[in-house]
């Protein structure tokens, strides 16, 4: 039997298909049977009935660049009745408007799997979840007080402060141990966001990488090492850092030990943890993690698959 699956994610104009997880998820669905529909969040439609709407078109992809999916007339589909499965895939930012979609889809749990789960989602924010591990993370303030992060580059020199909601690397930044724009920066920081953003010691350890590792229904899928580009100290590979392939270390394996229980507790399917020096566990991305491609790419390995092993078992499928 196949599943009809809605795909929640920006526009499939605009992908890059050489490295994109979610174009990689939906070629992996399209080879198994199952049926695509593509639709943007912002047409979700909750009506009087409490049935929830999408405008969607149905799709097919293929790995052609340039000329990547065909798509039929966008219909209105009831995501209860006539999906099996959505994937939540848009990109973030973490946003109140991303916020109100998992209170939409979450009202559609009892008929339709959503993945990755909307209330754990919510609940669980890249840089906001991962404080329940802080026996792997690096010492960690999230604040708006400038007079508190002087008091903590005491304790531990040059810091790197980011955006709580950021994601892809965007915003961050190195403030050294002289404290040079650290009063400027915060109040940009705290004009900009109006939550407390999170800070950390520099780790010299980036340099020698941050370490992508992927758990499929909380079992280790594959990692790859991401190695900052010249002048960088981030490593993420949208702002030019090189993948490579890795292994876990063994503090690596004790983390992912930690965490697969409780993901797949939650319902998080697909979801990416960074870590930076072979030991610092500095965010669990549930959002719409990336990175399946590249470790598939040196691994050898067929993550897309996993993740559709794991959402078929889900959907009660052998």
């Amino acid at each position: 039997m196949s599943l009809r699956v809605a795909v929640q994610m920006d526009p499939l104009e605009s992908i890059n298909i050489a490295g994109d997880s979610s174009f990689a998820l939906m070629l992996s669905a399209q080879t198994r049977g199952h049926t695509l529909f593509h639709y943007d969040v912002g047409s979700l439609t909750l009506d009087e009935d409490d049935r929830l709407h999408a405008l969607a078109r149905p799709v097919t992809v293929q790995r052609t660049p340039g000329d990547h999916f065909s798509a039929g007339e966008p219909r209105r589909i009831d995501l209860g009745r006539d999906i099996d499965v959505v994937l939540m895939r848009q990109d973030p930012p973490f946003d109140t408007g991303y916020i109100t979609a998992t209170h939409l889809l979450e009202r559609i749990e009892s008929e339709t799997l959503v993945v990755n789960n909307p209330v754990s989602v919510r609940n669980a924010p890249e840089k906001v979840f991962v404080l329940d591990y802080r026996r792997f993370m690096p010492p960690t303030l999230v604040t708006r007080s400038a007079d508190e992060v002087r008091a903590f580059m005491a304790r531990h020199g040059a810091v790197v402060v980011k955006p709580i909601h950021g994601n892809g690397g965007k915003a961050i930044f190195r403030v050294p141990e002289s404290g040079d724009n650290l009063s400027a920066l915060f109040e940009v920081f705290n004009q900009t966001w109006p939550e407390p953003h999170m800070v950390q010691p520099f780790l010299p350890e980036v340099a020698s990488g941050d370490k992508r590792i992927v758990l499929v229904d909380g079992i280790v899928a594959g990692a790859i090492n991401r190695k900052p580009g010249e002048g960088e100290f981030r490593s993420n590979l949208a702002v030019g850092g090189s993948a490579e392939a890795t292994k876990l270390t063994p503090r690596e394996e004790e983390i992912c030990a930690a965490l697969g229980p409780k993901l797949k507790e939650l319902g998080l399917i697909f979801v990416g943890i960074d870590v930076i020096g072979g030991q610092w566990l500095t965010e669990i991305n549930v959002t719409s993690p990336t990175g399946i491609v590249a470790i598939d790419k040196f691994n050898g390995t067929d993550t897309s698959a996993m993740i559709w092993d794991a959402i078929e078992a889900r959907c009660g499928q052998v």
